[in-house]
């Protein structure tokens, strides 16, 4: 069946460094493009970044611009999320879907920026 597997979350100092995976299973992950959502306690859940199918193009949230990286590898089914430079207000729980959220949600994976 269709799923998506976000990995490589963690708690992590301020300025430091996280990689985020998101395995795709059951579907051609290189037919979308992918999104990365976060979601903070107490708010909605929101885009972060977003590659096209092919990976040729990227868009980003001003609030991680600069600091955050998604790519992807089609060969591998998976997508991926750099995030350096962390900041406290990073800390969400973290998840992959389409750019159309049409996919069945993953569990996610929590990212804490604490020192």
């Amino acid at each position: 069946q269709v799923q998506l597997v976000e990995s490589g979350g963690g708690l992590v100092q301020p300025g430091g460094s996280l990689r985020l995976s998101c395995a795709a299973s059951g579907f051609t992950a290189s037919k979308y493009a992918m999104t990365w959502y976060r979601q903070a306690p107490g708010k909605e859940r929101e885009q972060v970044a977003t590659i096209t199918s092919a990976g040729g193009a990227t868009n980003y949230a001003d609030s991680v611009k600069g600091r955050f990286t998604i790519s992807r590898d089609n060969a591998k089914n998976t997508v991926y999320l750099q995030m350096n430079s962390l900041k406290p207000e990073d800390t969400a729980v973290y998840y992959c879907n389409s750019a159309a959220r049409s996919l069945p949600w993953g569990r996610g994976t929590q990212v804490t920026v604490s020192s």
